[in-house]
């Protein structure tokens, strides 16, 4: 078995060394390194992940903490033991944040700038730069080699050691892409499985335990990503023939997010194939009036497309 590093940001951000299979992307290779290439390596199950073992073949549940149900992940130590994994100390928010910024960053050189406003925002301390080169110091010994901490002119760059490193948010994004994909090809069933082990990979909310400066510049982008992949994977699921399980679900969502269209989309598709198309009617009105209240516009293309397929019958399972 290979000795390998995981990092995560899809929750709480941690390190942690892991040894076994590492997890191939979803287009069959290893997940790609922090420097965006495909590093080759250990060998593994293209749908198993490190992260998500115990989350595979979640549903809704598995696709967020605190915004959809999920559970959180742990932000403690583990020790060592049958699960093949240790959580490596990186210490408070201030590290964490420096080291979410490099692993976004994807093998760029992260200006000082940068990381001195994610860190600090608008008001750093006097002295900023040696406190950064300080957080950045500390990564180092938890990284245990699977990646190069360089300084680059004024600034850092993460570079993964090639099959040595796996990374949450990179791992989603592939699998993300690949169950779209499957998706618009037809594949249903495969789409969706792809899609949940993707969602599976999300331990909470994203980027927990950096600073709200990162946080707020770097989280929309990714939640964005989630309910995209959410999105797919339960439009998926209905191409399968599943529609009374998903009618609860989209209907939190839609209440959570009742600007989303899509979310609204779904539910009415799902009431349609189980045999309750006054329902699905219903949500139309329902969010017509709410986007007209809230931002004086009409119901977009796809709501109206679905409210005429509604109407005609042909959502009908």
């Amino acid at each position: 078995m290979t000795p390998f590093l995981e990092t995560a940001l899809l929750g709480p951000v941690r390190v942690r060394d892991a040894w076994g299979d590492a997890p191939e992307s979803a287009s069959g290779g290893v997940a790609r390194d922090a420097s965006g290439g495909s590093p080759g390596g250990p060998s593994g199950d293209a749908l198993g992940s490190a992260f998500g073992d115990a989350h595979r073949g979640a549903s809704e549940g598995s696709s967020g903490g605190t915004h959809d149900g999920a559970s959180q992940g742990a932000h403690g130590g583990t020790p060592r033991g049958a699960s093949g994994k240790t959580e490596n100390a990186l210490g408070g928010a201030k590290p964490r944040t420096v080291l979410a910024a490099l692993l976004l960053a994807e093998g760029r050189v992260v200006p000082d700038s940068r990381l001195i406003r994610v860190l600090w925002g608008e008001c750093p301390p006097a002295r900023a730069v040696a406190q950064l080169h300080t957080y950045a110091s500390r990564l180092r010994a938890p990284l245990d080699g699977a990646a190069r901490l360089e300084r680059v002119g004024r600034g850092y760059r993460l570079s993964a050691v090639p099959g040595r490193l796996v990374s949450d948010h990179l791992l989603f994004t592939e699998r993300a892409a690949l169950g779209g994909a499957l998706l618009r090809r037809g594949d249903a069933r495969r789409a969706a499985a792809v899609l949940r082990s993707a969602l599976g990979l999300w331990q909470g909310e994203a980027l927990a335990d950096t600073t709200e400066h990162l946080a707020q510049e770097e989280r929309p982008w990714l939640e964005e990503a989630r309910l995209t992949a959410l999105e797919d994977r339960i439009e998926a699921e209905l191409a399968t023939g599943l529609p009374h399980g998903l009618v609860a679900e989209l209907t939190g969502l839609v209440a959570r997010h009742p600007l989303r269209e899509r979310f609204r989309s779904l539910l009415m598709t799902a009431h349609c194939r189980a045999g309750q198309p006054a329902a699905a009617l219903l949500q139309f009105h329902s969010g017509r009036e709410l986007l007209a209240d809230r931002l004086g516009v009409d119901p977009g293309p796809l709501l109206i497309r679905t409210f005429q397929q509604a109407l005609s019958g042909e959502l009908a399972a």
